[in-house]
């Protein structure tokens, strides 16, 4: 009966996820200097549908704007939002840790520091037909997650605040070097500097096809591993009795992780708070099971980055705000809430 009826809070939260993410892509496509009517969209996507008689009403102009600018960029916002909350979600059950997030534990600094020197010393090419910037910010976002689990337990004991403590060194240590980097080679000091920010305004289709396959295979990942995360909360003796081995897990949920966050820091910079914020959300809502916090968050995460970016090129237009500004806004309060929470329950 317990089985029947988180099932079905699952699904409720599921449905309600895709209908907040298609209403937020809708309100992202329309919303922007040249006005977009909802209902026009919509004919005009059903346009293309077979079978369908649908007529679209979008002049030669408005559909190169649909087509070209916005649904590009709605829709990697959707993906960067929904990789780096179900990054968020993932680290937070593997490390048991409701604060663990990937800027908090050196990812996103990490692969911000990969992404710069492929940008820096290699102009963003490619090595082979293989694009470069995702692979090295992968390795550093790896580098960077794997450090601060390393020097939280080596010389914290593993601890919530030893290993946020070590997140927060090797995240100073990292963006420390990146920063070194950058006064080295001023010349492209402004390129990585507006990098940094974080912002979808640069995306385009072809940004999308480059992490298409990174996203794919680090997302299949994060959802497989989904139940072993619930075993996981069980205690590691616990889990051992019913057949997992919770290094493997570990290991392989950690690497899935850093790759959707190296993936999302590749084509949008760095953009903080999103995966704390959503999955704790989507946790008081749905419950401690990842079976339905992992999707729920990929849902409401992509939702969540294509609103905030609809704030960032309205609030103050027609100038922009960088992404990575409004998050920090919302998510820093957001921090100390949970972080509050999170000590009451302590003591």
């Amino acid at each position: 009966m317990r089985a029947g009826r988180g099932g079905a809070l699952g699904g409720l939260w599921t449905g309600a996820g895709l209908a907040a993410l298609l209403g937020a892509m809708i309100l992202g496509i329309s919303a922007g200097a040249a006005s977009l009517a909802p209902v026009e969209i919509i004919r005009e996507l059903l346009s293309h549908l077979p079978f369908l008689d649908v007529e679209s009403a979008l002049t030669d102009r408005q559909r190169a704007v649909l087509e070209q600018l916005r649904m590009p960029r709605v829709a990697l916002g959707a993906l960067v939002g929904g990789l780096l909350s179900g990054a968020g979600a993932a680290y937070q059950g593997v490390f048991r840790n409701p604060l663990a997030d990937p800027y908090l534990l050196g990812a996103a600094s990490g692969a911000g520091l990969g992404a710069t020197l492929v940008i820096v010393y290699a102009g963003g090419s490619d090595l082979g037909g293989l694009p470069l910037v995702p692979v090295a910010a992968f390795a550093g976002a790896l580098l960077g997650v794997m450090a601060a689990y390393l020097l939280g337990r080596t010389a914290g004991g593993g601890g919530t605040a030893a290993l946020l403590l070590a997140g927060v060194a090797v995240s100073s240590f990292l963006t420390a070097a990146q920063t070194l980097v950058q006064q080295a080679e001023i010349d492209e000091l402004q390129r990585v500097y507006s990098w940094m920010l974080g912002g979808l305004g640069r995306g385009g289709w072809s940004d999308l096809w480059l992490v298409a396959p990174y996203a794919a295979v680090s997302l299949a990942v994060l959802l497989g591993s989904s139940f072993l995360l619930d075993l996981l909360a069980l205690g590691d003796e616990k889990a051992v009795s019913l057949g997992v081995r919770p290094t493997v897990v570990r290991v392989v949920v950690i690497s899935a992780a850093s790759l959707a966050t190296a993936s999302a820091v590749a084509v949008s910079g760095l953009i903080g708070f999103v995966g704390i914020v959503v999955p704790h959300i989507v946790r008081r809502l749905v419950g401690p099971d990842y079976r339905r916090i992992l999707p729920v968050s990929l849902l409401f995460g992509g939702a969540f980055l294509v609103l905030v970016d609809v704030a960032a090129r309205t609030l103050v237009a027609p100038a922009e705000l960088p992404l990575g500004v409004v998050t920090a806004f919302i998510g820093a309060p957001f921090f100390v809430l949970v972080l509050r929470a999170t000590r009451s329950r302590v003591r």
